[in-house]
């Protein structure tokens, strides 16, 4: 004969039951929500997401924005990204094998510059580009192929190993990925006063000419940067996010989203006073 349980087991059973489903629901949804810890940078690709350290996200927004001003194609870029992750792992390094120093470990002995000149991202990345475009067919080679050509180093094939992380910062550094980089880091409790004008300023140093900084000026703390393509905006938000813990940035905005400081791990959020045409820094 079949054993019953009472009423009351099964009523204890029940609630059981729903105080598990409760516990497990509450704790799924808080590791959800939870913050991430420490600070990193998320780019999205095309092909995947990556995570980077903040100071290899700054790298690798300058050496896109270098390459936009040099009217470069994305190839070289996915070459240039190669070559930096793999001398540096996309850090300003201020050693190196031998002589060599920066993000490319260039050597000032070989003509590159000096050791000031090449710990200068921006400096660094227009002297590998310089000695890019004088390899013949590079946009036709293997990236590779054409990262050995400029380095020079003694084992070429190691570049290989990171094309598509390559691919994967150029879609999200260039601007071909909307909303393509978001960023997070602590915040302090009274953080420095924003300096979006100085912002403005080491970006044109990268980017080129942004326009009149008169016209460029939002009203009160906030800075107008002028975009001339929907790629050119993501572009720029990409370098502001990236670079926000530099300048003290709070907020930054385009295209009907905005990144903000104190909640960089949500990303891109949606922002009715965010225009196209034009990144907003504050």
């Amino acid at each position: 004969m079949a054993r019953r349980f009472s009423k009351a087991v099964l009523t204890i059973i029940s609630i059981v039951v729903v105080l598990t489903g409760a516990l497990f629901y509450g704790v799924y949804h808080l590791l959800n929500k939870a913050k991430p810890l420490g600070e990193f940078c998320q780019v999205k690709g095309t092909s995947g997401v990556l995570n980077l350290e903040i100071e290899q996200a700054q790298i690798a927004a300058t050496i896109a924005a270098v390459a936009t001003r040099r009217k470069l194609p994305d190839r070289a870029v996915e070459i240039a990204y190669v070559t930096a992750i793999q001398e540096s792992k996309l850090l300003n390094l201020p050693y190196g094998d031998r002589d060599s120093v920066g993000v490319f470990q260039q050597r000032p002995s070989q003509g590159w510059g000096t050791v000031k000149q090449l710990q200068d991202p921006v400096y660094a990345t227009q002297k590998f580009f310089a000695a890019l475009v004088k390899v013949k067919r590079y946009q036709k080679l293997p990236l590779h192929e054409a990262a050995q050509a400029v380095q020079r180093s003694a084992d070429g094939s190691a570049y290989a190993a990171h094309e598509a992380d390559a691919k994967i910062l150029a879609a999200g550094f260039l601007g071909r990925v909307p909303k393509g980089v978001h960023c997070w880091y602590p915040v302090a409790d009274e953080p420095p006063a924003p300096q979006p004008a100085k912002a403005r300023k080491d970006l044109a140093r990268a980017l080129g000419d942004l326009g009149e900084a008169g016209a460029g000026q939002a009203a009160g703390d906030g800075t107008r940067i002028d975009a001339s393509s929907e790629r050119r905006g993501w572009l720029i938000a990409a370098w502001s996010v990236a670079n926000a813990r530099e300048y003290s940035l709070r907020q930054v905005s385009y295209a009907g989203v905005t990144w903000k400081s104190a909640s960089g791990h949500d990303g891109w959020l949606t922002d009715g006073k965010a225009v196209a045409g034009r990144v907003d820094l504050a």
